[in-house]
């Protein structure tokens, strides 16, 4: 349920969506970014979408904004801070309170990290608390000069009761898990009174349809929606899904099988042919070939769960120490929550404890849902990190 006040306009001033250091971080939609802020429960729990991506393979990222009960406000995994965004902000603050809390609640995903010194910037008399074990590469660098104010960052402690929002929240942190150029860790915050669990990148839900902040701007659903370059792909409802579920499927498989091998001499020929051939569709290169089993692939993926633990860190990540990943479901799971806000594609799940255990079965034994062709590039991708002595063997083989 998109609120009222936060419905976006359809013609923004370039300056409103303006990201100037998109250099540092370069994805798509680089230095132009929209955010589209939904109430999730009513007057308690906000979201903010913003867009990443890599050659349109877009996907949602996500912001949460909780009311506290004391007044105020906490933000968890904080977006870029366009005007747009920080005017949907000062909103909610005119109506619920400063700004008291800003939580980055992971250490390897840079397209968090980026974002929280600029927004706690925007907000000076936040208190902004971080996961442990930060760290950057190719120097590890002191919080303060990776752009996190310096006086008012605190690392978060082990035990959740020793943080100043300790009345409303607990959190329960995993890892460190060692991936050998740093360490994955992830903070769980549960908000007691509405029963909601915030995750960052552990599960994500999928949707057939395209999330509404993709729709603010279709082109890349329809860009992929394409079987060739020599298509020009109307927009519909029928092309946005379709392209929407290619997406998916390259987001979180990187290649997923039912992508045929590239004819290069095919490609640049159609390109030169191409109805559109300009910056904004790669002068008309589309190197992409899809067979037609791509759909029973994104079908696979709408399982009985609603959620999944991304193909990425279940073959890469979470198999290098599954006793800590489970250890950590097993606390999380001890909350009582009835929904989950993940920092990625679909939010709201609805899902309890129970349900929540179950998306790690693959930890356990059990067999994943995934297609074992399109798992292919992550297993390789696994195996030839520990060959190069990267990453440290793993201790579950998919």
């Amino acid at each position: 349920m998109t609120e009222p006040g936060s419905e976006p306009s359809s013609n923004p001033q370039p300056k409103d969506i303006s990201w100037p250091l998109w250099p540092i971080v370069p994805l798509y939609p680089y230095g132009k970014r929209r955010t589209l802020r939904q109430e999730i429960v009513k007057d308690t729990i906000w979201t903010f979408d913003q867009l990443q991506g890599i050659f349109y393979v877009v996907v949602p990222i996500r912001m949460t904004v909780i009311k506290l009960q004391s007044g105020g406000l906490l933000v968890y995994a904080p977006v870029a801070p366009t005007p747009e965004c920080i005017r949907l902000v000062q909103e909610l603050v005119g109506k619920h309170g400063e700004v008291k809390y800003i939580i980055l609640p992971t250490v390897s995903g840079i397209e968090h990290k980026v974002f929280v010194g600029p927004f706690a910037r925007c907000f000076p008399n936040a208190q902004v608390f971080v996961a442990p074990h930060q760290w950057s590469f190719p120097v590890n660098l002191p919080l303060s000069w990776l752009g996190l104010p310096w006086g008012r960052t605190h690392i978060l402690p082990s035990d959740s009761s020793q943080v100043p929002f300790a009345d409303e929240f607990d959190y329960e942190i995993l890892g460190p898990i060692d991936l050998g150029i740093g360490p994955f860790v992830e903070v769980a915050l549960f908000h007691r009174r509405s029963q909601t669990l915030l995750v960052t990148d552990s599960i994500i839900s999928i949707s057939s349809t395209p999330p509404p902040i993709i729709q603010l701007d279709p082109y890349p659903l329809l860009f992929h929606t394409r079987d060739s370059a020599l298509e020009i792909a109307p927009d519909n409802i029928a092309n946005r899904q379709k392209g929407w579920q290619r997406i998916v499927l390259f987001a979180l498989y990187f290649r997923p099988s039912t992508l045929q091998n590239i004819n290069w001499v095919k490609v640049f020929k159609e390109a030169f042919q191409a109805p559109e051939r300009s910056l904004k569709n790669y002068f008309g290169l589309f190197p992409f070939q899809w067979t037609e089993q791509w759909q029973q692939s994104f079908n696979r993926l709408q399982k009985e769960s609603p959620f999944l633990v991304a193909p990425i860190l279940q073959g890469v990540i979470f198999n290098r120490d599954p006793l800590e990943v489970l250890t950590w479901v097993d606390r999380v799971a001890q909350w009582g929550f009835k929904r989950i806000i993940s920092c990625h594609f679909d939010a709201p799940i609805e899902a309890n404890s129970l349900e929540f255990r179950q998306g790690f079965d693959f930890l356990r034994g059990k067999i994943q849902s995934f297609n074992t062709e399109d798992f292919q590039l992550i297993r390789d991708i696994d195996k030839g990190l520990t060959k190069l002595r990267i990453t440290p063997p793993a201790k579950v083989d998919f």
